[in-house]
């Protein structure tokens, strides 16, 4: 195991520790809108523009520190990294009625290895995971095994 791999797997398994109140959540993106790499580039970015009522009341559940699963949709579909949430939330800037949300998330570290939907829709442990069920969903919410599951997938490969 390469000293990178250990210190990514390391930090993803804190991540997964941090604190008992630590939600976990996955958010969708076109890469060709705005890619892992861009977030990375900007250290933070506000995670605006959300106008699906579901989506957005999760988007009011999320707390500073909360893990975040980067999705890149689209041709791609696959969770390429892990973010948290810096900001929690507050209006959407980007709307013109002050009950959408928007949250703020920062990169925490790209997955040593992308996570395909293909991937995950094979895993039964993740069979309930809400991208499998409702895949149009946006923001969602991730528990606390499918976290972890996702993270042993990205370290296998």
């Amino acid at each position: 195991m390469s000293t990178n791999h250990k210190i990514r797997t390391e930090r993803a398994a804190s991540m997964s520790s941090k604190r008992s109140t630590t939600n976990y959540w996955l958010v969708k993106q076109e890469p060709e809108d705005y890619s892992w790499n861009d977030l990375v580039r900007d250290g933070r970015t506000q995670w605006t523009g959300v106008r699906n009522f579901q989506a957005r009341n999760n988007l009011r559940q999320m707390s500073v520190d909360d893990a975040v699963l980067l999705y890149h949709s689209g041709k791609e579909k696959s969770v390429v990294g892990i973010a948290e949430v810096s900001r929690a939330a507050y209006p959407d800037p980007t709307a013109d009625d002050a009950s959408w949300i928007a949250v703020d998330i920062k990169p925490v570290e790209p997955l040593a290895q992308s996570v395909s939907l293909a991937d995950i829709r094979a895993n039964k442990k993740l069979s309930d995971l809400l991208l499998v069920r409702q895949s149009r969903l946006s923001v969602m919410p991730v528990a606390k095994d499918e976290f972890d599951e996702i993270m042993r997938m990205a370290a296998k490969k």
